[in-house]
């Protein structure tokens, strides 16, 4: 059997890790656009909800390389700040933010709410999947906790370091390994409602 290919529609190589981990399974090869093309592909990201701009995103990939396309959006809400970042997470400190100063400006913003509770937040993940046929498939994930005083932990990627899941013992999403992340991400939950979509797509091949 021919392994079925999906590309990735990110230049995020952590999101690119995750996914790949997640989505495994035999017959199934998973590449990122970068990889595919030989070259990023810019897609111009200007709607306002995660699902808007996963399924631009993957549309965009599968025209450009005619092969199924998988695209996460996704982002961190934060309750005190109306649920932003959201969908400008990736920018909330400006258009060519790094993580560091991402999380120094959420910080900064939160500096008046000492407690966990006035500090409720969720990371939000939406998969959006565009098959050469036409057919679109989505899955969504959430993963519940609060913003952490300062960093802690030096894996994960974004805003990893400052998000504290109840699920993990109140560890941040940066000081556990990524098998325990992949237990309450959510990337991670977002990839498990999907993969049972994938199976006839795999057998098909």
């Amino acid at each position: 059997m021919r392994a079925n290919r999906i590309v990735l529609a990110t230049t995020n190589r952590g999101k690119v890790a995750e996914l790949a981990e997640l989505l495994a399974q035999p017959h199934l090869e998973l590449s990122s656009v970068v990889d595919t093309l030989g070259r990023p592909l810019v897609v111009d990201e200007d709607g306002d909800t995660f699902l808007a701009n996963a399924a631009v995103k993957a549309r965009a990939v599968l025209a450009a390389t005619g092969l199924p396309s998988l695209a996460d959006d996704s982002g961190l809400e934060v309750d005190a700040l109306d649920g932003r970042p959201g969908v400008r997470s990736a920018r909330f400190a400006g258009a060519a933010a790094s993580d560091q100063e991402n999380i120094d400006a959420l910080l900064a913003a939160l500096a008046h709410l000492p407690d966990p509770w006035a500090r409720s937040a969720r990371f939000r993940c939406v998969l959006a999947l565009a098959l050469p046929g036409g057919e679109f498939l989505t899955a969504e994930g959430c993963c519940d906790g609060w913003i952490a005083l300062a960093p802690r932990g030096d894996a994960g990627f974004g805003y990893d370091p400052v998000f504290v899941s109840p699920e993990l013992g109140g560890r941040t999403l940066a000081e556990v390994s990524r098998e325990d992340k992949a237990r309450v991400s959510h990337r991670a939950r977002a990839a498990r409602a999907l993969r049972p979509h994938l199976g006839s797509f795999v057998r098909g091949g």
